[in-house]
């Protein structure tokens, strides 16, 4: 009878894995060698392993590899690469694993780049970014000093290859660009699933979900970080994508002709409209390119350091960023000003002078900070103060709101100071201290259209529409001469109608 039972149990512990096997997604890599590591000794186990080596064959070039290095090569860590979890330990690939790797993936479009086979910083500094392979650059600065740094390197490099594999998998013989972007959101965010981190855990490990090893090894990544994994895979599957920069936010898009598509990494890949990322002092997006990307990553790093306080380190960080770059000039202010934060002044003041009554292009009104340093209406430690951190706690905001009228009392006319102050009386739900200091920047300087938002709709809330009016107009016509129509303006405008008619 026993031996029944147990025939009986074999027979349907095969015919399970046989289920199992004939339910697995014919164009899933991940699937088949998950079900390999599970059932290698099984018959279908071997099936699994031979339609692996179908999927991974995608160059015509290697329709003999499987051949060569079936009997002799062990699948098994790159199955576990494959396959791993982000709490799973790293997986070692050894240099013949490595090896197979890049034959499988010698025909991805990144192996044409020359970037893709230097590997000194020094050499990418002196390519034109067109050049550029970013997950070379990114990884050279990355393990710059490491004991291994090449193979440090090539393990990164394989596991996107690999992923880049299982993308390029799906996709029929000739994909649009299209279909490559669908295909790529659909296994970033949701096989692999890729997520924004809580905000907890990135404002303390900043660059846990910037720097691209740490990003693949955990799953999650800030917008800076997600979107330089989307552009490494971008860049092997052939697949030409813009950078696109708004203040605080980076974001891809492919563009053909009129046709865009923004991509939006924080929120797994939608399309968001371009209005959604313009604000009243922003009237288009800044555009970037692949070697400004590796210097993005620095200055992403060195903003949290910023907000520590930890101004030597940011300065560190700025000036690894400043050969990537073309004489950008927020990233020469953010590195002026922590020049000045430090005492290192002669420094400092050769960055900021050109930047005094600057305006950014994609701005509508100058920027102040500069000019009020060399007019004498603020210190460094002045400047320093309008950028440190709230916690949106009311005791958090009251320090700085303590701190802000302190140098106020000796720079009466700090617009960058006053503005920060009425922002915390708006925080507190204070609306009338926060008109009296904005009415004080408007008679300052009344060319800035995001005080003349904020003064109209403070007027409105007190019911003096005919005021909320004057200021309104007047945003409208500051943002007009830069060719600007803000959303927000507009929504404005819509709601005082139903309240009071337009004088």
């Amino acid at each position: 009878m026993i031996p029944i039972l147990i025939a009986a149990s074999l027979l349907a512990s095969d015919l399970s894995v046989k289920s199992l096997y004939s339910s697995l997604d014919p164009k899933s890599l991940s699937q088949y060698m998950a079900f390999y590591e599970l059932y290698s000794d099984t018959p279908e186990g071997k099936k699994a392993l031979n339609h692996i080596w179908k999927l991974l064959r995608q160059n015509p070039n290697n329709e003999t590899l499987p051949q060569f290095l079936l009997p002799k090569f062990d699948i098994q860590a790159i199955v576990s690469l494959v396959t791993r979890q982000p709490f799973d330990p790293p997986v070692k690939l050894s240099s013949e694993q490595l090896s197979a790797i890049n034959s499988l993936c010698s025909h991805f479009a990144n192996r044409k780049l020359k970037g893709a086979h230097v590997w000194s910083k020094e050499e990418v500094i002196a390519l034109p970014t067109e050049e550029i392979d970013l997950t070379r650059g990114l990884l050279i600065e990355q393990f710059d000093g490491s004991d291994n740094f090449r193979d440090d390197i090539l393990q990164y490099e394989a596991s996107l290859d690999l992923m880049a594999l299982q993308i390029a998998a799906r996709l029929s013989k000739e994909p649009t660009n299209v279909e490559k972007i669908k295909e790529i959101n659909r296994y970033i965010f949701q096989e692999m699933q890729f997520r924004f981190p809580p905000h907890s855990l990135y404002a303390k490990d900043i660059d846990l979900y910037t720097f691209l090893p740490s990003v693949l090894d955990s799953r999650h990544g800030v917008c800076l970080g997600v979107s330089i994994l989307y552009l490494c895979l971008a860049q092997r599957l052939d697949l030409p994508l813009e950078v696109i920069t708004p203040p605080g936010h980076i974001y891809v898009r492919y563009r053909d002709g009129d046709n865009i598509i923004n991509i939006e990494t924080t929120a797994r890949g939608i399309n968001t409209p371009n209005e959604v990322y313009l604000g009243l002092n922003t009237r288009k997006l800044q555009e970037r390119t692949i070697k400004e990307v590796i210097a993005l990553a620095f200055a992403n790093q060195a903003a949290v350091y910023w907000q520590k306080g930890e101004a030597n380190t940011c300065i560190k960080l700025y000036e690894k960023a400043m050969p990537y770059l073309n004489n950008d000039p927020l990233i020469s202010m953010f590195l002026g000003l922590n020049y000045l934060f430090v005492g290192r002044k002669t420094e400092g003041e050769k960055l900021l002078k050109p930047l005094v009554d600057y305006t950014f292009d994609y701005a509508v009104s100058p920027e102040t900070l500069i000019s009020d340093y060399f007019a004498k209406k603020t210190s460094p430690e002045a400047i320093h103060a309008i950028f440190s951190p709230v916690d949106e706690t009311r005791e958090s905001i009251l320090k700085k709101q303590e701190e802000l009228r302190g140098f106020l009392k000796d720079y009466p006319e700090f617009r960058g100071g006053l503005m920060q102050l009425a922002t915390t009386y708006l925080q507190l739900g204070r609306a009338g201290e926060a008109r009296e200091i904005l009415q004080k920047y408007h008679g300052l300087d009344p060319t800035d259209p995001t005080v003349e938002y904020y003064l109209s709709i403070v007027c409105a809330e007190r019911h003096d529409y005919n005021k909320s009016w004057e200021y309104l107009k007047q945003a409208e016509q500051l943002t007009e001469k830069r060719d600007h129509k803000p959303l927000a303006l507009r929504s404005l405008r819509n709601k005082l109608r139903t309240v009071c008619p337009e004088s």
